[in-house]
């Protein structure tokens, strides 16, 4: 008999199946080939403790001590940056915790490209750091291995129904639990459906990203992360290579998603404004989906109406920076236990919020 099936094999499921799996029998399901796909393969890859709002920023800074434990963050740090018309925001920016206002010679020192007389304003976040995605998600799909979880890949769900337990048909056959959880990213509201239980609004946004040579040949191994202050582009550096996202948010169907040509040459010739370096190659491109409830912040809890069915969806951007904390406090409220957050938070990631 299995305790808990959880349905969704992102660096979502992945933790919580970690978190669960040392006090009862897990099954967790993913419909792809491999664990990770989706949203968590294609993942911006840092820690941020100013991104997003202020539920965000608290599951971000009480995740850092999982991070340092896992040994999964190295330096990078974030420059934000302001051309005349985003310069009214960089006093906000400023203000918040961990970012300091430079001068636009210490910006131009950090990145030599930047193009001085299009940028107004500059705020560096020297706390951000680069994120081992793979590192971190492959060791809490260990640590479930180890404590008995049963994972599975190539396992869509065709069908749910409940008689006083959950009954999940598959790919790949039945599995039955008194508790499901929805861990199903873009497909979230889609899962909930099929399991006759109300949506709470999921939609997936696209975010496309370019893969460019290092520009100008130079080495940019130390440089920080870009990203404008109305984040409508960013840059950072990935192996050698300089990633460019045209940082859309363009609603879609739950998706493969693919990058849309024309609003990543749009997200680009943004970014061009701000660089001296000339864009003369593209070598490659993605998009991956970021999907968010309509407040912003994730859905964790068990639904108001249809028992033991839990909601860990609507991570948005944030999912892997957030994904220790979520999945202890996600963890608590399945085995009934007070999380280690103040209710207010707990409150404000309830589905049965109004949203």
């Amino acid at each position: 008999m299995t305790d808990i099936i959880i349905i969704g094999g992102g660096i979502a499921g992945g933790s919580l199946a970690a978190a669960v799996s040392a006090d009862a029998d897990v099954v967790l399901l993913e419909a792809e080939d491999v664990f990770g796909y989706h949203a968590t393969g294609r993942s911006a890859a840092m820690y941020e403790p100013n991104y997003g709002n202020t539920v965000i920023n608290t599951l971000t800074r009480a995740s850092l001590g999982a991070f340092k434990e896992a040994d999964v963050l190295s330096p990078r740090g974030v420059l934000y940056l302001a051309d005349e018309s985003e310069q009214h925001l960089m006093d906000a920016i400023a203000a918040s915790d961990f970012t300091d206002r430079i001068s636009l010679d210490e910006a131009h020192a950090l990145v030599p490209i930047l193009n001085m007389a299009h940028i107004k304003g500059a705020v560096m976040s020297a706390s951000a750091s680069d994120l081992d995605v793979d590192k971190l998600f492959q060791s809490r799909l260990r640590t479930a291995r180890r404590n008995g979880a049963q994972l599975h890949t190539k396992a869509g769900v065709t069908g749910i129904r409940f008689d006083g337990q959950w009954h999940v048909q598959t790919a790949i056959g039945e599995f039955s639990a008194p508790v499901i959880v929805n861990a199903a990213g873009a497909w979230a509201d889609k899962i909930a459906e099929l399991a006759g239980v109300a949506p709470v609004g999921i939609q997936p946004f696209r975010r496309s990203v370019a893969r460019l040579p290092a520009p100008a040949g130079l080495d940019i191994a130390d440089w920080p992360m870009l990203l404008s202050a109305t984040e409508t582009w960013y840059a950072k550096p990935d192996a050698g290579k300089w990633l460019v996202s045209s940082a859309e948010e363009d609603p879609v169907d739950p998706m493969d998603a693919w990058a849309d040509d024309m609003v990543l040459a749009e997200g680009l010739a943004r970014y061009q404004e701000f660089v001296t370096e000339e864009i003369t190659r593209v070598e490659g491109n993605w998009a991956g989906l970021r999907s968010f409830a309509p407040d912003r912040t994730p859905a964790v809890g068990f639904d108001r109406a249809a028992k033991g069915f839990f909601w860990l969806a609507g991570q948005g951007g944030y999912g892997v920076q957030t994904s220790p904390a979520l999945s202890a406090l996600a963890a608590d409220l399945i085995f009934g236990r007070t999380p280690d957050f103040d209710a207010k938070i707990v409150a404000d990631l309830s589905p049965a919020r109004g949203m």
